[in-house]
């Protein structure tokens, strides 16, 4: 009897034995192959994620859907590789939407890009969803960290007087990262006008704005050329 028990127990420890060297081989397997997947991926897939503060002479720009670093510095007027050093790329050919890019100081330097520091600021996105309005809201603050300060009285053609009350900035000149408001029935707006957000100056009056509930895809953020022009303002705090 106290020997069978013996063999019991023995083959119980060496059932269990060979689980735990099993078990430890999965995990070292998936630390290798999470080490691997880190150092193949490496900075483009935590940098997303865990980004350090941009320095406060810099600009911050979120990278939306289809930004590219080529066109991204274009705006800018800075070089493709001064950005991937500068925010140490490991691939500046891939890069995430909602990533973080810190744009050296001197970059840009036009009035837009300066501190208004008469302009009311908002405090929320208070549009209804899939409208215009919301999205140019949600997107201005995603690149300058501003909501607008209007709520009522503010379908998109009313945006112009909106920002003149609250001591926004209203230019007839395009700059990267500013509202771009249509009048109704100017360049494709409807009755009630549009507004978008400027993410490329091509040069010539033309721009290429980001947009919902614009075109064939109205419950989509598109993109979409529109040109400086009668009817056509450009607002920044």
């Amino acid at each position: 009897m106290y020997l069978h028990t013996n063999r019991g127990i023995l083959q119980y420890f060496r059932q269990h034995r060979i689980a735990t060297i099993v078990t430890g081989h999965l995990v070292v397997a998936c630390v290798l192959g999470f080490a691997l997947l880190s150092s193949t991926l490496g900075s483009p897939l935590f940098g997303a994620f865990a980004q350090t503060p941009c320095s406060a002479s810099d600009q911050n720009y979120i990278v939306a859907g289809g930004d590219t670093l080529g066109a991204i510095s274009s705006r800018y007027g800075t070089a493709w590789q001064t950005l991937a050093s500068y925010n140490k790329l490991a691939n500046p050919n891939v890069l995430y939407i909602g990533q973080r890019l810190c744009i050296p100081g001197k970059a840009a330097s036009n009035n837009n890009n300066k501190p208004n520091y008469l302009a009311i600021k908002g405090v929320g996105n208070f549009f209804p969803y899939g409208q215009c309005t919301w999205y140019a809201n949600y997107r201005f603050h995603q690149l300058r960290g501003v909501y607008v300060p209007w709520k009522t009285n503010a379908n998109a053609w009313q945006w112009v007087s909106r920002a003149h009350e609250f001591r926004w900035r209203v230019s007839s000149t395009p700059t990267p990262g500013t509202i771009l408001v249509l009048q109704p029935w100017v360049q494709g707006a409807y009755g009630l006008g549009h507004v978008a957000v400027v993410e490329q100056v091509l040069g010539s009056g033309r721009v290429v704005a980001s947009n919902m509930n614009w075109g064939a895809n109205p419950g989509g953020i598109t993109r979409a050329q529109f040109r400086a022009g009668a009817g056509v303002s450009f607002v920044s705090v």
